[in-house]
């Protein structure tokens, strides 16, 4: 899951940066409001993580142009001020969340867990396919009952099909959730994840199927298609 670190303390962005890539989340940070705002217009995130007192631009209007977009990535608020009148604010501009600072590093985490949660319509934390399980408090895949051994990287690509459990997702959503801009990888190198996932997966109730020219498509294997899929599917999400 790809998130955008908007905060402009850089000790406190790099520390919480490098905090969320330890739980596999691809962070991109930007220090003030003017590229947060460029770098919403011009990238996908999965969830934003916006200060709101940013020089160039208040953390405020970026969010209201974001929402002008009607982009409605989940964002979440975090910041110095604690007065009420900035909470609510904050939240009626188009916030899904909001923490002060200090914060516990543990309660953001599970904020944003809630709120990818929230965005895929999934309540319970436990996701599903057949066998296949996550448990997305803890990240542990499990295939009946049994640890799931997993790369990052592979662990990245199953939770978004996952997470779109029954839809297509292109090659190119995958590559936008999965890399930051500065990791310059092809969007190609998902079928080498996707190769190795399947081969992880054999013998599970988990299937990925792949629709040529739309993407990926992850389902239970007593209604995944065969080979040769005839029936029309689902359009592709987040992009071709």
């Amino acid at each position: 899951m790809r998130i955008l670190l908007v905060e402009d303390n850089r000790p406190l962005s790099e520390w919480l940066s490098r905090t969320l890539e330890q739980e596999r989340y691809g962070v991109e940070c930007a220090f003030d409001g003017a590229d947060a705002d460029y770098r919403l217009q011009t990238q996908t995130y999965d969830l934003v993580i916006l200060d709101l007192g940013l020089p160039g631009m208040p953390g405020e209007e970026v969010l209201r142009r974001l929402r002008a977009r009607n982009n409605n990535v989940p964002v979440l608020i975090l910041t110095a001020s604690t007065s009420l009148s900035a909470r609510v604010g904050g939240l009626d501009t188009g916030a899904d969340d909001y923490m002060a600072k200090p914060f516990d590093v543990a309660e953001l985490e599970a904020r944003i867990r809630v709120l990818l949660r929230r965005s895929a319509n999934h309540k319970n934390p436990i996701l599903q396919c057949g066998d296949l399980s996550l448990n997305s408090n803890t990240g542990v895949f499990s295939v009946a009952g049994t640890v799931l051994a997993l790369t990052p990287r592979e662990h990245s690509v199953l939770e978004i099909l996952l997470m779109k459990l029954g839809k297509t997702v292109s090659k190119a959503s995958l590559a936008e959730s999965l890399f930051t801009v500065s990791d310059n990888a092809s969007a190609d190198a998902i079928e080498i994840y996707v190769h190795r996932l399947r081969k992880k997966l054999e013998g599970s109730d988990a299937s990925i199927t792949t629709l040529r020219g739309l993407g990926y498509l992850l389902q239970a294997r007593s209604s995944a298609p065969g080979q040769a899929f005839s029936p029309r599917p689902n359009p592709p999400v987040g992009g071709v």
